[in-house]
Order: structure tokens, then C-alpha cells, then sequence
């Protein structure tokens, strides 16, 4: 009998266990299953109702399509994305594709920027400008002062973009403008400050011996106490502040303590990221200094050049890779590399010698770009860009790989790489690139008036998208700021700002 019971409960254990563990794989697998489900892509999000902002609509719409006139047409998947949802769609049932950036000057939205009445020591008066009256800038109708030339005017950018502002007040503004100059600044979408950093650096940076600083040192030291003073920066933290220093030198001893401000720069290489990063600033092209081609009728036969490189060769910091090309390159017949520089006919030099070339070397220097970029792009000669660390112009709107070639400094140092990849590009897809260089050419041209889709217009189209980002961190920082708040006795109490920033 006991025999009997002790063979029962053996099977009814082992059933037990067989359910359990039946059970227990059952809930596994399941689990397995939504926990796959759920890490997919939601079907449930409708973005129609997301919130849009009108400022980035505006954006968006002004980012349209041109179409190209050319007969050779990209290659597909090798194309920019330029336009938004809406502009794919109609452009879809087109026969050619749609592409570039224009300007649209019907739109009724603008980038609206209030501008400080900075003295003229801090901007004109720095191109020997003398003010007439009590007024502090320059009758644009009567005559636009001139700004030097030579590599000054590579970094020339805050002159072109307060000409902007100052003209867009004017009787009759020019057509094409993005931004205005508002005089209220409760109605602005930023503030510029109007200093002429870069020229500064250039023409005032050297102490004389019965100075203790420099001109451009005590520029800054006044421009910091200035703005830190005023009730506008104290509102934001100058967070809301458009400061121009694309000299790579320029506010360098104001940088560290105007760093909340939205800074516009030619390069983040001597900048700590928690100073200048992509996220809160704009990066914008250096004015060129080669000649731009016009009516450029070149074939590939007609280029004789393969590559191109004017310039100094022995550089510090990340500029390494100049050396070792120069020794991996100087044999090769069809390669141009050599020393130079701008005296001595050498800008007329290096615009001949880029028309001429059908590929054109942009290496890292001093810092990670340089004006070469831009002067290679003027001169329709495909960029080849060796600069790991280099940040481009606009290139949140504009695909780059169209019309330049990027290779990593390990591989161009490594023996006969870089030769062999520019050798293996053809007549047809050096084609495509040129044609895309003629149709990008004028989003780096400077010039007063400011025309559609030149570099002013999207250098201010650049700023107007970083707009968002700075409310947003504005709105953000007031959570826990209140308004004056009144006791008993009538008197106000201001709460404590220590969560303010």
C-alpha cells in the first residue's frame, strides 16, 4: 500500500513539474515577444498634432528648390536634402529633381534682430570712419565705408551682416533680406552686438612700448563690462546675444566670459566645447580671396592639374599632415604642391593655378579649416578635405559630399592613398561635382547690397535656427523664477535667482 501511494505522488510530481515548466516557457516566450513589440517604431504617433514652430516654418519654406540647368544629371542617392516634406511631395511628380537652397524674399517673416548703438570705436570707427554728429554709424546712402582688403578680408563677417542690419532701415531696403533691425527689443528673436572683433585682432592686437595692453584688449575688457551691465544681457544671461568672432584669435580674452551668447565662428579648434560647440553656435565660411570664375566653360581635359595645393606647408598643432603629403606628393607630375603666400602676386597665382586644377587640397593647419575651403569652391575646383575635426557652413541644410571629396588624416598620410583615390575619379563624376559647385557658389559670396541666397542671407537663415533652441533654454531656466511678490505691508520681495541659470 505504501509502495502504491509513493508511485502516485511520484507521478503526480512529475505531472506538476511538466506543467511548470510548460507554464514557465509559455511566459517567457510571451515576455520575449512584447518586449520586442514595444522596442519597435510606435504606429500610434500622429505628427500632425506635434507643435510647429512658425519661425522654423518660415525656415522651412525658405529652404526650396532650384532647378539644375545643366545637362549632366547627379547620380541618385548622391543629392542633398534641401527640401522639406511638402516640397518633396510636389516636387515628386517633376521629371528632374529639385535641389538647392534659395532664399524666398515674398516671405512676410523675417529674422527680426535688435542691434546695440555700440560707439564707432567698436565697429566703422575701426575702419577710420569719422562720425558725423551725434549718430554713431555711416549714411549707407552717401558712401559705405570700405573695408581692407588682402587676408583681412577673409574674417570680414560681422562687417557684412551689420551692413545688413543698417540697410534694412533704410528708405528703400534692398529686396532680399532675412533679417531686419528692430528698435524694440521685447519684438526681437535676438540681439547682435555689433563689434568688429576680427579687425580688432588684426590691426590692434600688438601692444606698443607706453602701452601696458593692447587696443584690442581694452576693446574687450569695455565690451564686457558694457553688455554684462546692460538689463538686456542680465534678462537671458546673454544667452539671446549674437557676438560674431570668426578670427580664430578674435575675443580671445572676452570669449570666457561671453560664452552664454550665440557666438558665429569659422571653427570650434581653439575653443573648450562648454565655450563654443555646434549645438548653440553658427559656423560660417570665410570670405573668399581667389577671384571667383565666372562664365567657367572647363571640361575635364581642360584642367591639366589633378591636385592643388598652394601654401604653408610646416604648421603646428594638427597641421602634421601638410608635411607628410608634401614629401608623399612632390614627384607626382600632374600634382601641384608648394609653398606660398599672398605677397608677391600670390593670390593672382593661386587663382590661376586652382582655375586651372581639377581637384584642390583643403588640409588642416593651425585649426581644422581655412580659407582654401572657400577659395577651392569659388574657383570650381573640387574640395579635397583632409580635416577630421573641421565644422562646415550650413551644414544642417546643405550635403557637402556632393561637391567635396572628405578623406581621414590616417589615410591621406598612408602611402600613395590619396593619389590613387583622386586618380580613380573619372570625367563623369568630377562632372557631376563641378556642375554642383557652379550651382552652390553663391551661398559664400559677401556683398552689399545683400542678394538672394548669398552668404549674409544664409548666414542669418543659420542664426534664425538656432533661435528655437535658445527659448527653449530661456523658458526652461525661468521655471523656477517668480514675479516681485508683495507682503502684507505693501513692500516687494524678489525671490531668490540662485535656480535662476
Amino acid at each position: 500500500m505504501a509502495e502504491r501511494n509513493a508511485s502516485s505522488l511520484l507521478i503526480i510530481t512529475r505531472k506538476s513539474l511538466f506543467c511548470l515548466f510548460t507554464f514557465t516557457s509559455l511566459l517567457f516566450i510571451l515576455s520575449w515577444v512584447f518586449l520586442l513589440r514595444s522596442s519597435s517604431r510606435p504606429q500610434f504617433i500622429d505628427n500632425t498634432l506635434l507643435p510647429n514652430s512658425k519661425l522654423l516654418a518660415v525656415i522651412d519654406h525658405a529652404i526650396s528648390a532650384t532647378e539644375s540647368q545643366n545637362d549632366v544629371e547627379p547620380s541618385v542617392g548622391n543629392r542633398s536634402i534641401l527640401v522639406n516634406k511638402e516640397e518633396e511631395e510636389k516636387s515628386s511628380s517633376s521629371s528632374r529633381p529639385s535641389r538647392g537652397v534659395k532664399c524666398d524674399t515674398n516671405e512676410k517673416e523675417v529674422l527680426k534682430v535688435f542691434m546695440y548703438d555700440l560707439p564707432p570705436e567698436f565697429h566703422f570707427g575701426l575702419l577710420d570712419w569719422k562720425p558725423q554728429g551725434a549718430t554713431v554709424w555711416p549714411d549707407l546712402q552717401s558712401k559705405v565705408p570700405s573695408y581692407p582688403g588682402g587676408l583681412n578680408l577673409q574674417h570680414s563677417i560681422e562687417y557684412w551682416l551689420t551692413l545688413d542690419l543698417l540697410a534694412s532701415e533704410l528708405p528703400n531696403p534692398p529686396n532680399a533680406r532675412f533679417a531686419i533691425r528692430v528698435r524694440n527689443v521685447s519684438e526681437s528673436d535676438i540681439i547682435f552686438v555689433p563689434f568688429f572683433s576680427s579687425l580688432s585682432y588684426n590691426r590692434f592686437s600688438k601692444i606698443d612700448l607706453h602701452q601696458k595692453k593692447s587696443n584690442n584688449k581694452a576693446l574687450q575688457d569695455i565690451l564686457v563690462k558694457y553688455l554684462t551691465a546692460q538689463k538686456e544681457w542680465k534678462a537671458s544671461g546673454g544667452r539671446d546675444h549674437l557676438i560674431v568672432a570668426h578670427h580664430p584669435n578674435s575675443l580671445l580674452d572676452a570669449r570666457m566670459k561671453l560664452w552664454p551668447a550665440t557666438f558665429i565662428l569659422s571653427d570650434f579648434g581653439r575653443y573648450p566645447p562648454n565655450v563654443a560647440n555646434v549645438e548653440k553656435d553658427v559656423i560660417a565660411p570665410y570670405n573668399h580671396v581667389i577671384k571667383t570664375f565666372v562664365n567657367d566653360s572647363s571640361t575635364f581635359e581642360s584642367r591639366p592639374t589633378l591636385l592643388y595645393f598652394q601654401g604653408a606647408i610646416y604648421r603646428k598643432d594638427g597641421g602634421f599632415a601638410r608635411q607628410e603629403l608634401f614629401y608623399l606628393l612632390k614627384d607626382e607630375k600632374d600634382v601641384h604642391f608648394a609653398f606660398g603666400t599672398v605677397q608677391k602676386n600670390g593670390i593672382r597665382n593661386a587663382t590661376k593655378g586652382m582655375h586651372s586644377s581639377k581637384f584642390c587640397l583643403n588640409i588642416a593647419g593651425d585649426t581644422p579649416s581655412s580659407n582654401r575651403l572657400f577659395d577651392a569652391i569659388a574657383s570650381h575646383c573640387v574640395p579635397v578635405i583632409i580635416s577630421d575635426d573641421i565644422e562646415l557652413p550650413y551644414e544642417d541644410v546643405l550635403d557637402y559630399s556632393e561637391f567635396c571629396i572628405f578623406v581621414r588624416t590616417s589615410d591621406a598620410v598612408k602611402k600613395n592613398y590619396l593619389i590613387k583615390l583622386i586618380r580613380s575619379i573619372g570625367r563623369d563624376e568630377w562632372t557631376r561635382m563641378w556642375k554642383r559647385l557652379q550651382e552652390v557658389q553663391n551661398f559664400y559670396e559677401f556683398q552689399y547690397p545683400s542678394k538672394e541666397g548669398d552668404a549674409v542671407q544664409m548666414i542669418w537663415k543659420a542664426v534664425a535656427r538656432k533661435v528655437p533652441g535658445i527659448r527653449l533654454k530661456l523658458h526652461k531656466s525661468r521655471r523656477y523664477s517668480r514675479a516681485p511678490i508683495q507682503n502684507e505691508k505693501g513692500l516687494t520681495r524678489i525671490p531668490s535667482p540662485k535656480n535662476f541659470w
